[in-house]
């Protein structure tokens, strides 16, 4: 297996790498397709780090096999000889000609062993290509001659192997096929797409990533074959795809089209300087119109990679900043096709949720379509159960969670019933107690813009209060000291129920920033227990896991550290993925844990970059930073450290 490492990741994408024998490959990846004869490349290959900043590439074995002057120097050179790149080289086996052609020439171990004996970094199964309107009964026969192959060709190589996932239109096919190809391929690679992205029909593929994802390995990257618009990478990105190969990029450029990520543009359309990349500077596009043939179509296919380059940079910062769902979201307004597609994706929230990060920095509303996000699904619905427990209340216009504001809102009527006061916000109601929480604290959308005048002072606060409630609330009263205790306990609640909240608020206090007002700890007088970052949730100090680690259920909120780690994890190291044994399956990534050995002592606090059921399942790099242990047992900020 090729060692998939997670480094960060937004939802299903991962920014990761793995390695190959000639060098790591970094995700999300773009492999451009590279023709085996030189003499129809339009971009030098030995140009593609170096200008374009790709590090890996793509090209037919089964051209080069059928093909004898070139199929002579390969087996001479190998294949990173015959096309002039030294970095990591996949080799796809023919399956797309089958698919264009009806048939090829070679069979699958002949195919298998020619990638060998080239030395293709990554080799790929010659499967059985199902068209997307093949019947059930034939697309269950195609898919299980490919796992055969499959299982044939794993046998027989010896370096990193591709294995396709079938199944045609048949959800059950693709899931199983996926879950059979794990087993096999360090690599998978989502097999018989290529018409529904050459058709547009983005909502098929959609469903086919959806019901192929959750089957497949966490430890094997998923390749996309034939994405190679620039326009699909933040879609194919966000549906967990780490490779995609493009031929479009001279494709089009045979055609005279450019490439943008909105968006493709015919150069005989174009009479300004809409590009000012580093080739259009050089050369403005209208100029570029009037070069020779060849000479334009080489110089479109570059603008076409770099496009492409630089697109995918785009997503692979967008995981970085999680903002991945927003970038794929202004992208699909590019075409209406891949607009549907993204719509369908999020039809399909249940694949997304055991691996959604717990909260991101930002939400920011690109359309309605954001509010299907499976951020907001997995809110709505525990805010509805949370309010099905406590209760919805009158309603308090949207304010800052600070003592002005707070001091000025009874918690309690005049016959001391408690009042549970809700906000009105994009995505519903909400307990007021919450408003700081993601998605909703951090929420930017166009009504925010479009009544100016939401704001409101405190003095309008308790007028506009008096106005809707009577003489029923004393608004004379200072409440903020009443708020304090409140709103740390329901912020525990909701993330660790009521009666545990109530026991362990006991003789606790909520710490206020001296500078916003905000809540930013809940401790007592030798410490904080909990510290409240900048996303509204509480996450425990070593105290607070002691005091967590006692009242929750065996199990729950709790990682597993192997023997053989928990002296260092105890000591603050981070817990490195081949140590994690799992845990509590309703943890998701960016979540606070209680890390724990086989005896259930608690050794430490950690932030999870792992989902607990990838943790058996992924070989490298970090499951959980600590954040907090008995030796520095208060973080010194409420962001994770790598450490160690």
């Amino acid at each position: 297996m090729p060692g998939f490492e997670v480094l960060e990741r937004d939802g299903l994408a991962r920014r990761g790498r793995f390695d190959t024998p000639h060098g790591p490959v970094e995700t999300p990846c773009l492999l451009p397709v590279i023709q085996p004869d030189p003499a129809r490349q339009p971009v030098p290959p030995a140009s593609l780090r170096s200008r374009f900043g790709l590090s890996a590439v793509i090209t037919s074995a089964y051209i080069t096999w059928r093909t004898p002057p070139l199929r002579a120097v390969a087996e001479r050179s190998g294949i990173h000889g015959l096309i002039g790149f030294d970095g990591p080289v996949m080799t796809d086996s023919g399956a797309f000609q089958q698919h264009a052609y009806g048939s090829v020439e070679v069979g699958p171990e002949e195919i298998l062993e020619f990638q060998e004996r080239i030395g293709s970094d990554i080799a790929t199964v010659l499967d059985r290509f199902t068209e997307p309107e093949t019947g059930r009964d034939e697309a269950e026969a195609a898919l299980a001659e490919t796992l055969d192959r499959a299982v044939a060709a794993r046998a027989r190589r010896t370096g990193l192997l591709a294995v396709p996932v079938q199944g045609g239109a048949f959800p059950d096919l693709r899931a199983r096929s996926a879950a059979a190809a794990s087993e096999l391929g360090d690599v998978l690679a989502l097999g018989g797409v290529v018409p529904l992205l050459e058709q547009y029909r983005f909502v098929e593929l959609a469903a086919a990533i959806a019901a192929a994802r959750p089957a497949i390995s966490p430890g094997a990257p998923l390749h996309l074959f034939g994405a190679g618009h620039p326009i699909t990478f933040a879609f194919a990105a966000l549906a967990g795809v780490d490779l995609v190969d493009s031929s479009a990029y001279h494709k089009f450029a045979r055609r005279g089209d450019l490439l943008f990520p909105e968006g493709t543009v015919a150069l005989a359309d174009v009479r300004e300087d809409l590009c000012r990349c580093a080739l259009c500077g050089e050369l403005p596009l209208p100029k570029v119109a009037l070069l020779p043939p060849s000479e334009r179509e080489a110089h479109l296919a570059a603008h076409n990679l770099l496009a492409s380059a630089q697109e995918m940079a785009r997503v692979r910062q967008a995981i970085r900043d999680g903002t991945l769902w927003e970038l794929a979201e202004r992208r699909a307004t590019g075409h209406p096709a891949l607009r549907a597609g993204l719509s369908e994706l999020t039809r399909h929230s249940e694949i997304f949720l055991p691996t959604e990060p717990e909260s991101r920095r930002a939400f920011r509303e690109t359309g309605p379509w954001s509010h299907d996000r499976p951020a907001v699904v997995r809110f709505r619905r525990r805010r509805d159960a949370f309010l099905a427990q406590t209760g919805r209340g009158p309603e308090v216009p949207r304010v800052a969670l600070s003592p002005e504001y707070l001091a000025r809102i009874p918690t309690e009527d005049r016959e001391g019933r408690a009042i549970p006061w809700t906000v009105s916000t994009a995505f519903g109601p909400v307990p007021l107690e919450l408003a700081d929480l993601y998605p909703v604290g951090p929420f930017l959308g166009s009504a925010e813009f479009e009544f100016p005048g939401r704001s409101i002072s405190p003095h309008r606060l308790t007028e506009t209060l008096r106005g809707r409630s009577g003489p029923s609330l004393d608004l004379d009263r200072d409440w903020s000291t009443s708020w304090d205790a409140r709103q740390p306990r329901v912020l525990l609640a909701w993330q660790y129920g009521p009666a545990i909240a109530e026991t362990i608020m006991v003789g606790l206090r909520a710490e206020r920033s001296r500078r916003t007002g905000r809540l930013r700890r809940i401790g007592d007088a030798t410490g904080p227990l909990f510290v409240v970052g900048s996303d509204g949730l509480a996450r425990p100090t070593f105290r607070g896991a002691g005091r967590l680690h006692a009242l929750l259920p065996e199990g729950r909120g709790r990682v597993l550290v192997a023997e053989e780690a928990v002296p260092f994890v105890r000591e603050g190291r981070s817990l490195f993925a081949r140590f994690a044994r799992g845990g509590d399956p309703s943890l998701v990534p960016d979540a606070s844990a209680l890390l724990v050995d086989d005896a259930d002592a608690l050794l430490a606090v950690g932030r999870l970059r792992l989902a607990p059921h990838e943790m058996g399942r992924l070989t490298r790099g970090v499951a959980a930073w600590v954040t907090s242990h008995a030796a520095r047992p208060v973080p010194a900020d409420d962001e994770p450290e790598p450490s160690g």
